[in-house]
């Protein structure tokens, strides 16, 4: 009887200066029957050449790595490569580091704390499509938002009144990851059309991306759902 081989492994390239933990990401990984790890590199420059090589479905990203570092590098591939996700795993939780990654164009930020099983949770969920924040990065995201405070849920900025009910809509399912296609699916119409009300969202709340987008949401999503706003 012929083996049938599964065409929905998850193909991922490791990224991390240490070859300890990169040998030890492999071996945890490798233990979950749909993550296949196709490559290592020890730094930036390595890793640019192993995506063009194996085109790998999601990239674990360290930061801080000699001759390029996880920012410049995450950046590359994304310009470069931009059906490619990239999910950052380093030691470093400073603000300027999480800002710049997801600025860059990463899908998410974790921890190497992060146990394994959510690891490869959050692998399966960026390969989706979802953003993927550690715990405590959202509070560092809130920072960029100078009128919202730490522990209050503040009033909704008059912009949000701007928004139709359809982009309430979709600023909601934005919060919760969801991909363009999952929100059509969702909704019931067209992926283009949600790629029009993703712009128009970004446009009227005057926000860089859907992460910002997410925090926003997350933030008012009592006022969201309040149909008199």
């Amino acid at each position: 009887m012929p083996v049938l081989i599964s065409t929905n492994m998850i193909k991922v390239l490791l990224v991390d200066d240490q070859s300890l933990i990169r040998q030890g990401l492999k071996a945890l990984l490798e233990l979950e029957e749909d993550l296949e790890i196709v490559g290592e590199a020890e730094n930036g420059e390595i890793a640019v050449k192993l995506v063009e090589e194996f085109h790998p479905d999601v990239v674990l990203m360290d930061i801080r790595m000699p001759i390029m570092d996880g920012v410049a590098t995450t950046r590359e591939i994304h310009q470069r490569f931009p059906k490619i996700k990239i999910l950052v795993l380093t030691t470093f939780d400073d603000d300027e580091y999480v800002t710049a990654a997801l600025q860059s164009g990463a899908m998410g930020y974790l921890l190497k704390d992060t146990p394994s099983e959510e690891l490869a949770v959050a692998i399966r969920a960026v390969h989706k499509g979802y953003t993927q924040l550690g715990p405590g990065i959202v509070k560092k995201l809130l920072t960029q938002f100078p009128n919202i405070p730490g522990n209050k849920t503040p009033s909704p900025p008059t912009y949000l009144a701007e928004l139709t009910p359809r982009e309430k809509d979709v600023l909601q399912l934005i919060a919760k990851g969801a991909s363009n296609r999952e929100i059509a699916q969702k909704l019931f119409i067209s992926e283009g059309t949600v790629k029009n009300h993703v712009t128009n969202i970004l446009n009227r709340l005057n926000l860089r991306d859907r992460t910002q987008a997410a925090i926003i949401a997350n933030t008012y999503l009592s006022y969201l759902n309040d149909s008199t706003l």
